[in-house]
């Protein structure tokens, strides 16, 4: 019988444990940044978000349970141009921050959460201009011992409402022994053979209406 083989990349990734969204902000500032290749600055809470996003999870045909299932949204600065450059090197790095998403379990093997595409502060921040923050991509990660599941959902289709599905095979949730990412698929088919000893996770984003939202709690290290 003709396999293909897993889709993986053998990285750790940096979770939270789950808390509430008042926490949230709280951890944000004392947690490093997914990507540390430069010094980044003493990045500010946006006090008032207001483009909110319920995050919906939900999972279809899993062979079995999970240990636990998370949320982390990362954070880039979009305009390099407010960014000074590394020296000797000369380039320029733009910081990034990442942030726990609190995924509840709400029944029918679906899972919600909540993000806040403007959670960061636009700001001056190195002197040269306004840096200014924008989503990378929310996922969710499905743990089986040391395996990720890991379904991203990037920018793009985060904002436009666009969900998607990823195909992960039975196979690779029957092999937890060495610790990885499973990235999956988008094409099931891409299985071959095994197309159909698949389960897929699909995550959506719906935009909130929201009044206002007040940030009353004062996180770690954030200057008023």
């Amino acid at each position: 019988m003709k396999r293909k083989p897993e889709r993986t990349t053998y990285v750790r990734l940096i979770n939270s444990p789950a808390v509430s969204l008042g926490l949230m902000s709280a951890l944000l500032f004392t947690c490093p940044a997914y990507g540390a290749a430069t010094d980044n600055p003493d990045i500010k809470l946006n006090r008032q978000p207001r483009m909110s996003y319920e995050i919906t999870v939900k999972v279809d045909n899993a062979p079995g349970p999970f240990d636990r299932i998370e949320g982390v949204v990362d954070y880039r600065v979009s305009n390099e141009d407010c960014v000074p450059l590394k020296p000797v090197t000369g380039a320029t790095v733009a910081p990034e921050k990442r942030a726990p998403v609190v995924l509840t379990h709400t029944g029918s093997n679906v899972y919600k959460g909540e993000v806040f595409a403007d959670l960061l502060q636009d700001e001056d921040y190195y002197g040269k201009g306004i840096c200014h923050w924008s989503v990378v991509a929310a996922s969710a990660n499905l743990w089986v011992k040391q395996v990720d599941f890991s379904a991203p959902l990037f920018h793009d289709d985060l904002l436009k409402g666009n969900p998607v599905t990823r195909y992960y095979s039975h196979r690779s949730y029957a092999k937890t022994q060495v610790e990885r990412v499973d990235t999956g698929e988008t094409d099931r088919s891409q299985y071959q053979d095994e197309a159909n000893a698949t389960f897929s996770v699909t995550i959506s984003a719906t935009r909130n209406k929201i009044e206002e939202y007040v940030m009353t709690m004062k996180p770690k290290g954030v200057n008023p």
